[in-house]
């Protein structure tokens, strides 16, 4: 009897463990639907026509990582950098340069990637030419390798964040999936750009990119006007591969 009880013991405590983790996964899913469905409408109004991701009830996500040791995380060193670009405001270059790097006030819009990159301590162009060297045969196909311009081609880039940064959704009314320092390409790697801390009243981000010549600012309310499709949404975050990599340069 003793052990039959101990066996009905033992059931109905499985059943409750079961029943809490239900009720804890169903929280989250409630909670994700929730703020997915939240109306594109601000709930503050600001003297600026832009807003940020708390006037919508979006939780900005943090890194837990501080790569550089400068007391904020990559995540928000990542937008710092792309707010430099922003003012600095660089003119359109596609110009090629021995040494890789173009002069501060012009470039294209893979060398905003890498400069925001720059801001949290990495070094995307050493990176990539290494991933390049170990690799190229079976991802990059590239015939005549070249440090000083492969990492400037959307394509690399691409190929470099499919591998080492958390690939995330393409579909923008996943709103709460798009946050500031995010990497995304359109049109299958004819152009990359960063999510900025902005978004409209309707929650739709900015962009921070350098697009083309006729471009007056960097940080732009473009994603509903543009004809290009989202085809790749990146979040570049430290992982033990990225510094093994690191580690191999």
């Amino acid at each position: 009897m003793a052990k039959r009880r101990l066996k009905k013991g033992v059931r109905k405590t499985l059943k409750i463990l079961i029943i809490i983790s239900i009720v804890i996964m169903a929280s989250y899913v409630v909670e994700y639907l929730v703020l997915k469905s939240l109306p594109r409408t601000a709930v503050e109004t600001h003297k600026e026509d832009f807003y940020y991701n708390e006037d919508f009830g979006i939780i900005t996500i943090k890194s837990n990582h501080d790569y550089n040791k400068n007391g904020k995380d990559d995540y928000e060193d990542y937008l710092i950098g792309g707010k430099k670009i922003a003012e600095i405001n660089p003119k359109y270059d596609e110009s090629y340069y021995a040494g890789g790097y173009p002069p501060e006030g012009s470039g294209v819009c893979t060398d905003v990637i890498w400069y925001v990159l720059k801001e949290a301590g990495y070094y995307l162009k050493d990176m990539i030419s290494q991933d390049i060297i170990e690799r190229n045969d079976e991802a990059y196909h590239i015939e005549n390798i070249d440090t000083n311009i492969d990492f400037r081609r959307v394509g690399n880039q691409e190929i470099f964040f499919k591998k080492y940064a958390e690939s995330l959704t393409t579909d923008l009314d996943d709103l709460i999936q798009f946050q500031p320092g995010d990497i995304v390409t359109f049109d299958d790697s004819d152009h990359i750009a960063i999510i900025s801390d902005k978004r409209n009243i309707r929650a739709i981000p900015y962009l921070i990119q350098n697009s083309d010549e006729e471009q007056t600012e960097k940080e732009e309310d473009v994603l509903e006007e543009t004809t290009m499709k989202i085809t790749g949404h990146y979040r570049f975050t430290y992982t033990e591969e990225i510094q093994s990599l690191i580690d191999r340069m």
